[in-house]
């Protein structure tokens, strides 16, 4: 069995923790399938998900829908607030949508179903700079963004994934 130092130790517990920090993920838009409709109520909205989410760049999201009867509009800013669906800047129809968030900033989609965005059917998300992307901090919003949803702190899940490789160091190290 190997023996490792209490310095090696510490350098691999803090690699993991690294690595689950930085590993690219898909979210699930809603955080359920079927969450690409219309809202039925302002805390249904699926802005108010995006608020309790962290985005960083490599993220995926996906939508699960009816195909046959709805789209997902990516659009510009003007568009998601106009909910203009004549010219997105991609639309996507196959019921099972995955978009990779692949810069910072603000992306901003709709439905590409006639007065469905009018009644709620949208989403704005913000992804993270690079040089934001590890200190667990939320920037505070510029001025032009202060009308959209809100950075929010790391999800649970993420949290608890850390909170446990922490935890697993400090047993492993404690044992030396």
């Amino acid at each position: 069995m190997a023996v490792f130092s209490r310095r090696q130790t510490s350098s691999l517990v803090f690699f993991l923790l690294f690595l689950s920090l930085t590993e690219a993920k898909e979210l699930l838009v809603g955080g359920k399938p079927e969450a690409w409709k219309i809202p039925s109520s302002e805390s249904d909205s699926l802005n108010k998900w995006a608020e309790s989410s962290r985005f960083r760049i490599g993220d995926s999201l996906v939508w699960k829908y009816d195909g046959g009867k709805d789209s997902v509009l990516q659009v510009t800013k003007e568009a998601y607030t106009n909910c203009n669906i004549s010219n997105p800047i991609a639309e996507y129809k196959d019921g099972n949508t995955k978009v990779k968030l692949d810069k910072s900033g603000p992306f901003f989609f709709i439905s590409g179903a006639k007065g469905h965005c009018e009644q709620g059917q949208k989403l704005h998300v913000i992804v993270m700079s690079q040089k934001l992307r590890y200190t667990g901090i939320s920037p505070a919003p510029s001025p032009a963004e202060i009308e959209g949803p809100a950075i929010a702190p790391t999800s649970s899940a993420a949290g608890f994934k850390a909170s446990v490789l922490v935890t697993l160091g400090v047993l492993v190290l404690g044992l030396f």
